[in-house]
């Protein structure tokens, strides 16, 4: 099949997606009010709740929930075939990936900014509101260590870094270490002249994208900074100087660097998924891996493995930590969030699409292709995260050669990219986690909790805990990495499932929701189940024992969810007090 016309009937859906079903679910299910006051005005602070230009946030949001995991889950689920992996980035994501993101941004804005977590209280009960916070704990601490982890693999001077060949890299980009930098300086002066000196908002920032693409150049020329590669930070150096960038944008109002940032990234990815799309249709290459292959050696089954494998691009529970964690407390206008959640999910899709293309036919041939993609281990095996990525940077790298673009430059520009919106997930999450100790606290009566220094201090100790600490000489977040695709799609259909008991409470349809909590739960606990018998036979303690914990945990949560709705209450007065 030509991927030309396979793309162009994917714009079209995502094009359907958005001006039908979103509309239909802001109108007729969830009935967005213009006039209702959000949070980021009732409690509007300078720190947290800050009212927000919904470009602005739809950057930020975007940004916040694009991270490594859609062009990770695709570069891994192609060994399947490109098909099942393509339909399940663009229907998973119009049917169940932009609901669950809009339900999530929705609750949240009428339980005053609250987190999902807070929210399941009020919709479910208090037990449900503390496993969702430990699942949630657990899951956000674990992804970011592992994220940290890659980041300081990906800016480390490997073996494989030759400056004079920057294309040739298979995982170590040093090149996006100068335009990393000068991002983060950017942010904080934009946010300074944004919000403190009311300059406008599209020259500012068009000045800024000019500057940052300048430093995208700068870092091709200077890949280190000089410096020899004896002399260039070591991937534990790096791992410090991650934590301690994660704890400083968390405690730092919201406008002094994560808004702006993430502005500025989104920007960069519009540019540089235009740019590759663009590249794409121009170098209009052929499919190098199979339609489908159900059964690739070693690889686990395709059900329901291709729906745990592929989470952001598709559908994924963190995604409902941002929408519930600092998108809900910008939101200036209720309405704006059909635009911000759906549309940024749609966004995000994009990327998993072309990631999707990027993996299958931005490999030369089928020959190339599997010699990447031969078994399961050569593509998911431990310490092939930052190979993966490497493999998508080379692919979209190909599609903008077809511009007449430099290999080393393309390639530098892509790893930028893929740099800067791991660091905004990260710095977006360290906050969430921030967020949710405070809740932790709350719910214990530790008040010392609600201080953010303390939070995030505490928070950055259990990422940098996952990011250092080995178990048998591995590393333990990627010892427990294989639990967090599991992890991560039982917190999407736990939301949707609280999102759905929402909707049924107040007389609306649920079942857009209901439907897919279903889909969701029941895949997840096939894999779990799975992973569980997997680790039992070849005597894996650890990932015995804290799988398990959290599949009762998320039991635990459903079969409070079915209490509630045998009894058919409302609970939300007792708890949360939503808005009309």
């Amino acid at each position: 099949m030509n991927p030309l016309l396979v793309a162009l009937g994917c714009f079209a859906l995502y094009g359907i997606g958005y001006a039908v079903y979103a509309r239909y679910l802001a109108g007729r299910v969830f009935r967005l009010d213009p006039d209702r006051t959000t949070p980021a005005h009732e409690l509007e602070d300078g720190i947290d709740y800050v009212p927000t230009n919904r470009f602005v946030l739809f950057g930020h949001h975007y940004a916040s929930i694009t991270g490594l995991a859609p062009m990770l889950g695709p570069a891994v689920a192609v060994i399947w075939g490109w098909a099942p992996a393509l339909l399940w980035v663009v229907f998973g994501a119009i049917f169940i990936g932009c609901v669950h993101d809009f339900g999530a941004l929705v609750l949240s804005v009428r339980a005053r900014g609250s987190s999902i977590g807070k929210v399941a209280e009020g919709v479910i009960g208090p037990r449900a509101k503390f496993l969702f916070l430990g699942l949630i704990f657990f899951g956000v601490a674990l992804a970011m260590g592992v994220l940290i982890f890659i980041i300081a693999i990906l800016f480390q001077a490997g073996p494989d870094f030759d400056p004079n060949d920057l294309a040739a890299a298979k995982s170590s980009f040093p090149s996006a270490v100068l335009p990393s930098i000068v991002i983060m300086v950017l942010a904080m002066v934009l946010g300074w002249l944004l919000y403190k000196r009311k300059f406008p908002l599209a020259p500012t920032t068009a000045v800024g994208f000019v500057i940052m693409l300048v430093s995208v150049w700068l870092g091709t020329r200077f890949p280190t900074l000089g410096l020899d590669r004896e002399a260039w930070p070591t991937r534990d150096t790096w791992t410090w100087i991650l934590l301690g960038y994660a704890f400083l944008a968390s405690v730092l109002p919201v406008w002094s660097l994560l808004q702006a940032r993430d502005f500025l990234n989104s920007l960069l990815l519009y540019v540089g998924l235009t740019a590759t799309y663009v590249g794409f249709f121009l170098l209009a290459p052929e499919f190098a891996a199979p339609r489908f292959d159900p059964s690739p050696p070693g690889a686990p089954p395709i059900f329901p493995f291709v729906f745990i494998v592929i989470a952001c691009g598709a559908a994924s529970g963190f995604h409902g930590l941002v929408s519930s964690g600092t998108t809900a407390k910008q939101l200036a206008r209720e309405t704006d969030a059909r635009f911000v959640a759906y549309g940024a999910m749609i966004g995000e899709s994009l990327l998993g699409l072309l990631a999707v293309l990027a993996c299958t036919a931005g490999v030369e041939n089928s020959a190339m292709w599997q010699l990447t993609y031969h078994d399961w281990n050569s593509v998911a095996g431990d310490g092939t995260l930052a190979v993966k990525l490497g493999a998508f940077i080379k692919g979209c790298a190909r599609f903008l050669s077809a511009l007449g673009l430099d290999p080393n430059l393309a390639a530098a520009f892509i790893a930028v990219i893929v740099v800067s919106f791991a660091l905004t997930t990260l710095d977006s999450a360290t906050r969430l986690l921030r967020f949710n100790i405070s809740e932790i606290g709350a719910s214990l009566g530790l008040g010392i909790l609600g201080n953010r220094y303390l939070a995030t201090a505490l928070a950055a100790g259990a990422i940098g805990f996952f990011a250092f600490y080995e178990i048998d000489g591995r590393s333990a977040g990627l010892a427990l990495w294989t639990l967090f695709g599991i992890t991560n799609q039982l917190l999407a259909g736990l939301t949707l499932m609280t999102v759905a008991l929402y909707l049924r409470q107040r007389g609306r349809n649920g079942w857009v929701a209901a439907i897919p909590a279903v889909f969701m739960l029941a895949s997840t606990a096939f894999a779990m189940a799975r992973k569980l018998q997997g680790f039992a036979a070849t005597g894996q303690t650890l990932l015995l024992v804290v799988g398990g914990v959290l599949a009762v945990m998320g039991l635990w949560i459903v079969l409070e969810a079915i209490a509630c709705a045998r009894r058919n209450e409302r609970t939300d007065e007792e708890r949360v007090v939503f808005r009309k």
